[in-house]
């Protein structure tokens, strides 16, 4: 049997911040769970910043982090921004 090739190209990450609708709709959970399971960390993709006034947060998802704890990775996220 022939092993399988695996890509050793890395991505040309650019720090952009991967929305939580983006990786939603990549990894098929919804947005309350990622939004939980970043706050109470059951995922380590990305930051919580919780905000000054409660219980308001702020979600810091680099693409470099998402890539490498999930293995999605989009070239392109003009096209998702369009389609969303």
């Amino acid at each position: 049997m022939a092993a399988k090739k695996t890509s050793s190209v890395t991505p040309a990450f650019t720090g952009r911040n991967v929305p939580l609708s983006e990786i939603s709709q990549a990894s098929g959970i919804g947005m309350s769970t990622l939004r939980r399971g970043l706050r109470e960390g059951f995922f380590d993709f990305g930051y919580v910043i919780r905000s000054e006034k409660g219980e308001q947060h702020r979600f810091y998802c680099p693409d470099r982090l998402v890539y490498l704890k999930t293995g999605y990775y989009n070239p392109k996220p003009e096209q998702i921004n369009e389609e969303v």
